[in-house]
């Protein structure tokens, strides 16, 4: 799928930080399949674009609600039982990737009952009773800055996997 965006625009955004600069390239990716990550749509990324679609669900997810929400709203199959640990390491960011493996180990173990329906009462009750989370989160939000960080400079250094850009 052909994804564009002025340079001018991503030069803009750079300026203002890494967070910007993967914002804007994130918001031109989702804006291309029509704002929605589903079956239908994910086949129209490439494995770059699609990699970097599940950081931002796993940042804004983890940092709004941790990985028990992560799972919780549906997202432990497309973080946990894809390749995305392996994109993570390979594009520089081990640590995280390791503790993305440690999330798929307590995914696998507690996943059915994380994704079970249940009432907003007893979805908070869920970060009792599955403590195991908790060290899950802590260490994400810890090394979140720097992971944004590796990602925004691996995204860079291989722009033409992610986005074209108009001169």
């Amino acid at each position: 799928m052909d994804i564009s965006i002025q340079d001018t625009k991503l030069q803009e955004a750079a300026s203002e930080g890494v967070d910007a600069f993967l914002a804007c390239i994130h918001s031109r990716i989702l804006d291309a399949i029509g704002g929605e990550v589903n079956a239908e749509t994910l086949p129209l990324l490439n494995g770059e674009q699609t990699t970097l679609l599940a950081y931002f669900i796993l940042r804004e997810e983890v940092m709004d609600g941790g990985f028990i929400q992560l799972i919780h709203n549906g997202y432990g199959p497309f973080i946990f039982l894809n390749p995305f640990a392996k994109a993570m390491r390979l594009w520089g960011a081990h640590d995280f990737s390791k503790l993305i493996y440690k999330g798929r180990k307590l995914f696998e173990k507690y996943g059915s009952e994380l994704t079970a329906d249940c009432t907003d009462e007893e979805f908070m009750a869920l970060f009792e009773q599955y403590p195991e989370f908790d060290d899950l989160d802590d260490e994400f939000i810890e090394m979140e800055e720097e992971v944004t960080d590796i990602i925004a400079h691996y995204v860079d250094d291989h722009l033409e996997q992610f986005i074209n850009i108009e001169h």
